[in-house]
C-alpha cells in the first residue's frame, strides 16, 4: 500500500521572517522521525519564481516550486507567513506586498483543506480576504493596524494562536513552534505533538488560549507615578488592594486612577491587579509543589474558586490544568 504524505505548501516572497518559514518546516520534519510509517508530512517552499528569497536575516531560501505549479494541486496546509519594517517612529508594521502574492494565496487556499498564518502573516490572509467574519490574532505589535486595516476581521491580540474553522493563525515569532504543534496534534494526536516538541526541547506546549502577554514583560509605562503603582501592586499582591488603595498611592481621585490606568496601560485598575496575581501564581504552579489553596492565599485570590475564576476568564483553562501543561519539576 503507498503511503501519502500530506502536502504543506509554505509560501515564501522578499523580505519575509525567516523564523516563520524554518520555524514550522523543522516541527513538520521532525514529525517523521516519531512516527512508525513514512506517512507526515511533505513540506513544499513556494513562490512566484524558482529564484532565491532574500528573507529579513539576509539569508538566501530556495524555493522547492512556483505557486503556478501547484495552482491545480490538493494542497492539505497552506502556510502563510509574514513580513514587518519599522518606521521613522520607530512603529513596527506588518508588510503586506507584492499584491501578485496575496492573489497567489487566495488562489492556493481555494483547493487547501486549511490554511493557517505564521506572526503577521494574518496580514497577508487579510488582505487575500480569507479573514473576513472570523476571530484572528497576530503580534500584538500589529494588532491595531490588522484591525484597522480590515475592519471585517474579528482581531484578538491575546491568545498565541486562534483556530477558527479551517483558519488557523498564530502570534509572535516563537508562537509558530506553538502553532506547528496544534496542527500535528490536530492531524496525528497530542501525544505525538508532544514527542516532537521534545525534540525541538520545547518542555512546554502552550494550548491556544495561553496569553501572548506577561504583566511582568509589559513595556514600562511612561510615568514615575505609574510605576510606583505597579510595584505597590507587585509588593502587596497577597493582600486585598482596592481603587481607594491605589488612588491613595498615588495621591489622585478613584476616577483619574482609572484614566492614568487606560491611558499608561490600556486596562483598568482591576484587570490589571488581576493579571499580577494570575502572573505569579503562572509562576508558582510551574516550579513549586504548593497546594492549589496556598497558591490562592500567596496571589491575593484568597480562595480556590477564585483562583479558578480567574484563570477560567484570562487563560482559558483552570490551575490544576495549567499545572498539569507547564510544570517544570522532575
Amino acid at each position: 500500500m503507498a503511503h501519502i504524505k500530506r502536502l504543506i505548501v509554505i509560501v515564501l516572497f522578499e523580505r519575509v521572517d525567516l523564523l516563520d518559514v524554518t520555524g514550522p518546516a523543522e516541527v513538520f520534519s521532525l514529525l517523521q522521525r516519531e512516527m512508525d510509517e513514512p506517512t507526515g508530512y511533505q513540506v513544499v517552499l513556494a513562490t512566484e519564481t524558482l529564484a532565491p528569497v532574500m528573507t529579513s536575516a539576509g539569508v538566501r531560501v530556495l524555493p522547492d516550486a512556483t505557486f503556478a505549479d501547484l495552482a491545480h494541486r490538493r494542497i492539505d496546509t497552506l502556510v502563510v507567513p509574514g513580513a514587518v519594517e519599522v518606521d521613522k517612529e520607530r512603529r513596527v508594521r506588518a508588510v503586506v506586498e507584492p499584491s501578485s502574492v496575496v492573489q497567489w494565496v487566495k488562489t492556493l487556499a481555494a483547493n487547501t483543506r486549511r490554511t493557517a498564518s505564521v506572526c503577521v502573516g494574518a496580514h497577508v490572509l487579510a488582505a487575500a480576504g480569507l479573514l473576513d467574519g472570523r476571530r484572528a490574532t497576530t503580534h500584538w505589535s500589529t494588532a491595531q493596524q490588522l484591525a484597522e486595516d480590515h475592519p471585517a476581521v474579528k482581531v484578538d491580540a491575546d491568545p498565541i494562536f486562534i483556530r477558527d474553522r479551517n483558519v488557523w493563525t498564530g502570534a509572535g515569532l516563537t508562537a509558530c513552534l506553538d502553532l506547528a504543534l496544534a496542527l500535528v496534534a490536530d492531524d496525528f494526536g497530542e501525544r505525538l505533538a508532544l514527542r516532537v516538541a521534545r525534540q525541538l526541547v520545547m518542555f512546554l506546549k502552550r494550548p491556544s488560549g495561553q496569553s501572548q502577554f506577561s504583566a511582568s514583560l509589559e513595556p514600562a509605562s511612561t510615568t514615575r507615578r505609574m510605576d510606583a503603582l505597579r510595584h505597590y501592586i507587585m509588593s502587596h499582591v497577597g493582600q486585598p488592594i482596592t481603587i481607594a488603595d491605589l488612588a491613595e498611592q498615588a495621591h489622585v481621585s478613584d476616577r483619574q486612577l482609572t484614566r492614568l490606568f487606560k491611558t499608561e496601560l490600556n486596562t483598568t485598575p482591576a484587570a490589571y491587579i488581576e493579571s499580577v496575581r494570575v502572573e505569579i501564581a503562572r509562576n508558582r504552579l510551574e516550579t513549586t509543589d504548593e497546594p492549589l489553596g496556598r497558591i490562592a492565599e500567596v496571589c491575593g485570590f484568597n480562595t480556590t474558586d477564585t483562583l479558578n475564576r480567574a484563570f477560567r476568564r484570562t487563560l482559558d483553562t483552570t490551575p490544576a490544568e495549567y499545572r498539569n501543561r507547564f510544570r517544570t519539576l522532575s
